[in-house]
């Protein structure tokens, strides 16, 4: 089966699924097909099954996760129509030579926290208003047992236990962590190049007509490997990067574990190849335009550093004036007390490498430009976004104060709303059908698949 037949079967979503949702089809699969196992493979911080689709008798295993920050539901829609594919069309499966291992939600309790945006059309200050994201050390990206320099991380929660415990059991040769951005292009991280395997994913993402992301990378320290792929990376490179930038104990702000991918080497050292397909849910077509401006790269960066200085200084002026009504053990509280406290910091460091790293002399291309204009900056809304969402919270622990908690709420949303309309209205931005970002997420994965046959 071509590729392209595989693809021109995705339906065309509307919406995102719930938690339910995806629970009840992974139950009516297994119900539906015999050779279908729906396994618990742990239970989440609250206490919510885990469930993994087992799915095909390969000799090679592969893994597949969808949620891996909770606020990254498109990895989920890709799964939902993996699962039944598969289990539709066993012949095909059997010919992958793969069992293929399927978890439509690794983050199921944050996840529910971001429900509130799934449905209907997709909006950004309707997903700034639900937007949900946690504190690094809760994250199960970022929660995988590490020790470098003196950085020393051995908590792993439930859920990135279950994803240890898979691993060590199964020696996956490929793993697919599924993220999505939010605002800019499509872009890659892998383990390694293989075959023409870089070649292959821009050229498929081309010809699906969604734009490559050819701004900044994420952060500094990303090695580019090719036009929007880099190498996959853990802690390490963010601590010696902290370290590089005058941060004489960066444990203090990396307060994390390390990623999938870096825990991953432990178990199977060279032999797994890891894929992220970063996907955006809304795009403006500068972010892949690589004419230049006539701006100065360090100067828009610095620009932008600062002004997400002062999305964090109000933040922090917001947080102190409510965090003695906070419930300090939700998640809310935990995500947004972890910013106040490290957010600062990480930003001095930032500072410091745009002030001094030669990657930013010369003048900004259109792409970099509108990285520092209008993503970086509409990120860090989001992050203050949960402080508003904190207040209405608190209000419930606290009635005789819901009045005061309820005004600093909407006093913020409206700051939160103003500065993102400003942002957005020096945009051209289209939303991206959902079904248009499944076809990429499940086309990459099996071109890296068919390029590891390769070897």
């Amino acid at each position: 089966m071509e590729l392209i037949e595989i693809l021109n079967q995705i339906p065309e979503y509307k919406e995102f699924m719930t938690i339910a949702e995806l629970d009840d089809s992974s139950k009516k699969l297994a119900k539906l097909f015999d050779y279908v196992d729906l396994k618990e493979i742990g239970k989440s911080r609250e206490g919510r099954t885990i469930n993994c689709l087992k799915i095909g008798e390969g000799k090679e295993n592969v893994l597949l996760f969808a949620f891996p920050h909770p606020n990254e539901p498109i990895g989920s829609m890709s799964l939902e129509f993996l699962s039944w594919f598969l289990a539709e069309n066993p012949e095909f499966t059997k010919e992958t030579g793969y069992t293929w291992y399927l978890i439509k939600a690794i983050d199921i309790d944050g996840a529910l926290l971001n429900e509130g945006w799934f449905k209907g059309e997709f909006d950004p200050f309707k997903y700034a208003k639900n937007y949900y994201r946690p504190a690094s050390n809760e994250q199960i990206e970022w929660t995988f047992p590490v020790k470098y320099k003196k950085l020393e991380f051995e908590t792993p929660p439930p859920e990135t236990q279950a994803l240890i415990f898979l691993m060590k059991k199964l020696r996956p040769k490929f793993v697919y962590s599924l993220h999505n951005s939010g605002f800019g292009g499509v872009y890659f991280y892998v383990t390694r190049g293989v075959g023409n395997l870089f070649t292959d994913l821009i050229e498929f993402v081309k010809k699906e007509k969604l734009p490559l992301h050819l701004g900044e990378p994420e952060a500094p320290y990303i090695k580019s490997l090719y036009d929007a792929v880099f190498e996959i990376f853990g802690i390490q490179e963010m601590y010696d990067f902290a370290e590089a930038n005058g941060v004489e104990n960066p444990q203090e702000i990396l307060r994390c574990g390390t990623s999938s991918f870096d825990y991953l080497k432990r178990i199977t050292g060279h032999k797994s190849m890891t894929l992220v397909c970063e996907m955006p849910y809304f795009y403006d077509e500068a972010i892949d335009d690589l004419s230049h401006t006539e701006f100065e790269r360090r100067d828009l960066v610095i620009k932008s550093i600062d002004y997400m200085k002062d999305v964090y200084n109000h933040s922090k002026k917001v947080f102190r004036s409510i965090k003695k009504y906070c419930k300090k053990t939700t998640r809310l509280y935990s995500a947004v007390d972890y910013l106040i406290k490290t957010g600062g910091m990480m930003l001095e460091v930032y500072m410091q490498d745009a002030k001094t790293s030669p990657m930013y002399d010369g003048k900004a291309t259109v792409s970099q430009a509108f990285d520092s204009n209008i993503s970086s900056r509409y990120y860090s809304l989001l992050s203050i976004s949960m402080l508003a969402r904190l207040c209405q919270e608190a209000s419930l622990n606290h009635p005789e104060k819901k009045a005061e908690l309820l005004k600093i709420k909407t006093d913020l949303e409206k700051w939160i709303e103003k500065r993102i309309y400003e942002l957005l209205s020096h945009t051209k931005f289209e939303v991206i059908p959902i079904q248009k970002l499944v076809r990429v997420q499940i086309g990459s994965a099996f071109i890296t698949l068919k390029n590891l046959l390769k070897k």
